[in-house]
């Protein structure tokens, strides 16, 4: 696995409260032949101040979503504001659509799992740094090449209210809330979603809005 960038390493920052995981996460990420962690933290305001006297940011960030003294989303939007060409990735240790959508929406181009497999992280990594998107809803590199071909080959159709709901799917508001908003039974936005999920090829909310993020389909 080879990424464009001469003979440099990607450099990836880790912040992360739990000082276990932080070791464990940086150890292993070292261990790629393309990458190296040459900074992390146990807050974002700690990651803030050694960005401050570094000669050059990461290229990558990844960043906990739950932290105590500042959250990810906290940590994002900073680092987003001052950094907009670092590449902010969440790291979650569940599955919460509106916390990590949430995290999208204040800068991050991914989210992760803890629990990822060694082999899909790096993986993961490579297509951030190389592509500035990673959606683990495709099952693989190769099969997320195809999904890029059939858009380019063939657009999908959506109708006008999927597009409401899909703008809605990017926001912080729950389905129930959604069904609010657009006047309709939950059964019916369970049906744009469920519709929207086989056109765009992905199995999560998040995979969907990382989707539309990529196609161009919204912008946050």
């Amino acid at each position: 696995m080879e990424l464009q960038k001469n003979s440099d390493l990607v450099t990836v920052g880790v912040v992360d409260d739990q000082q276990l995981f932080l070791r464990s996460i940086c150890t292993l990420i070292n261990s790629f032949s393309q990458f190296k962690v040459p900074m992390d933290a146990l807050s974002g305001q700690e990651m803030y101040k050694k960005l401050g006297t570094c000669e050059q940011a990461p290229d990558i960030m990844l960043l906990d979503v739950n932290m105590a003294d500042m959250d990810g989303m906290q940590t994002a939007k900073m680092l987003a504001n001052k950094y907009p060409a670092m590449k902010l990735v969440a790291l979650s240790t569940k599955d919460d659509d509106v916390s990590i959508i949430g995290m999208i929406r204040a800068g991050c181009c991914a989210y992760l799992v803890k629990d990822i497999h060694p082999d899909e992280l790096e993986i993961a990594l490579t297509e951030i740094y190389e592509n500035g998107y990673y959606n683990n809803d495709a099952v693989n590199l190769e099969h997320r090449r195809k999904i890029a071909l059939h858009y380019l080959e063939k657009q999908p159709k959506f109708t006008n209210r999927e597009l409401e709901f899909l703008r809605f799917a990017c926001s912080d508001l729950t389905y129930k809330q959604i069904a609010g908003e657009m006047c309709l039974s939950e059964r019916t936005i369970d049906g744009y979603r469920d519709s929207l999920f086989e056109k765009m090829k992905v199995q999560s909310r998040v995979g969907m809005v990382l989707e539309a993020l990529r196609t161009g389909l919204i912008s946050l």
